[in-house]
C-alpha cells in the first residue's frame, strides 16, 4: 500500500507540468493585455510597455513558462496583477470555503444518490423505481445554475426562510450544497441501481436467501458492500465535477470562494491567479482520486493496488 502510494504522488508530478503547460498557453490565446488592463484607459504606449516590462510580459512565451515552472517548484505561485498579492495567499484564503461547499455537496451526492439508487434496485420495474429514475433523469438534465436561480427564487425570494447569498451561516450552505449536489445524486443513483442488479442476481445472494437470512442483511451486508466498487468511481469523478461546478455555483449565490476567484482572475486577465487556481483545484482532483483507489481495496481485498 505505501508503495502505491508513494509511486501514485510520484506520478502526479508530470500531471501537474502538463496542467501548467495547458493552462498557460491558454491563458495567452485569449484576446486581452493584462498590461492595457491594469495601466487603464487612456494610458499612454510607455505606460503599458513599462507594466509589460515589470511583468515579464514582453519575454518570449517559453522564457515565461519555464521560469513560472522553476518559481512553482520553489513554492512562489506569483503575485496578482489584480491587487499585489501573493497567489497561494488569496488561494488559502478562498479554498476552504470551496472544499466545504464541495464536502456539504458530496454529502448530500451520496446519501440520496446511494438511497435512492437502492430503493429503485428493490423495487425494480415498479412505480417507485420508476418514478426515482425519472426524477434522477430531470436531475442529470438541468443546469446546475439554473436550478439554484429556481432554488434561489422559491426558497429565498418566495417563501424568504433562507438567505439568498453569502457565506455567514449553516442556512448559508444549503441551497449552494443542494445546486451543487442534486446532479451529482442523479448519477450515482443510477450507477447504485445498476450496479446492484447485477449484484442481486449472483449466485450467493441467492444462497443467502436460501439460508433464510433476512433481506436487510443480504441488501446491506452482502450485496452492497460488493456493488460499491462502480459507485465509488462515480463518486470520486463527481468530486472533480464538484470543484469544476463551483465556478458557477459560487458566482450565483456570491461566495467568495476559489471558484468565483477564478472567474475574476479570467476576466482581469489575471494569470498567476488563473494558473495557480486551477493547479491547486487539479492537486485536490488527483489526490481524491488516489483515496478513490485506496477505497477499491478496501472495500474489495482481491483487488490488486499497481
Amino acid at each position: 500500500m505505501l508503495m502505491f502510494i508513494i509511486r501514485r504522488l510520484l506520478q502526479t508530478i508530470p500531471v501537474m507540468i502538463g496542467v501548467t503547460l495547458v493552462v498557460f498557453f491558454i491563458m495567452h490565446l485569449v484576446p486581452g493585455d493584462p498590461a492595457v488592463l491594469l495601466a487603464g484607459e487612456g494610458a499612454s504606449k510607455a505606460t503599458i510597455e513599462g507594466i509589460r516590462e515589470s511583468l515579464g510580459l514582453n519575454q518570449p512565451l517559453y522564457i515565461q513558462y519555464f521560469d513560472y515552472l522553476i518559481n512553482i517548484f520553489h513554492g512562489d505561485f506569483g503575485v496578482s496583477l489584480k491587487n499585489s498579492r501573493p497567489v497561494l495567499d488569496e488561494i488559502m484564503v478562498r479554498l476552504p470555503i470551496t472544499m466545504e461547499l464541495a464536502f456539504y455537496s458530496i454529502v448530500i451526492t451520496i446519501i440520496l444518490g446511494m438511497i435512492a439508487g437502492i430503493i429503485s434496485a428493490i423495487k425494480q420495474y415498479t412505480l417507485t423505481d420508476i418514478s426515482v429514475m425519472v426524477v434522477a433523469l430531470l436531475g442529470i438534465s438541468l443546469p446546475s445554475f439554473w436550478m439554484g436561480l429556481m432554488l434561489m427564487y422559491f426558497f429565498s425570494v418566495k417563501l424568504q426562510i433562507l438567505p439568498v447569498a453569502g457565506w455567514e451561516s449553516w442556512q448559508n450552505i444549503i441551497l449552494p450544497a443542494i445546486t451543487l449536489g442534486a446532479g451529482g445524486a442523479a448519477i450515482v443513483a443510477r450507477m447504485t441501481r445498476s450496479s446492484m442488479l447485477e449484484v442481486i442476481r449472483q449466485d450467493y445472494v441467492r444462497t443467502a436467501r436460501a439460508k433464510g437470512l433476512r433481506e436487510k442483511v443480504i441488501i446491506y451486508k452482502h450485496a452492497l458492500r460488493n456493488a460499491l466498487i462502480p459507485v465509488i468511481t462515480v463518486v470520486g469523478l463527481e468530486f472533480g465535477s464538484l470543484l469544476g461546478g463551483t465556478v458557477l455555483t459560487e458566482s450565483i449565490f456570491a461566495i467568495n470562494g476559489l471558484g468565483r476567484m477564478l472567474v475574476d482572475a479570467i476576466r482581469m486577465r489575471d494569470l498567476p491567479m488563473v494558473q495557480g487556481g486551477v493547479l491547486v483545484a487539479s492537486l485536490i482532483f488527483v489526490v481524491v482520486n488516489l483515496f478513490v483507489d485506496i477505497f477499491y481495496r478496501f472495500f474489495n481485498k482481491r483487488i490488486e493496488l499497481n
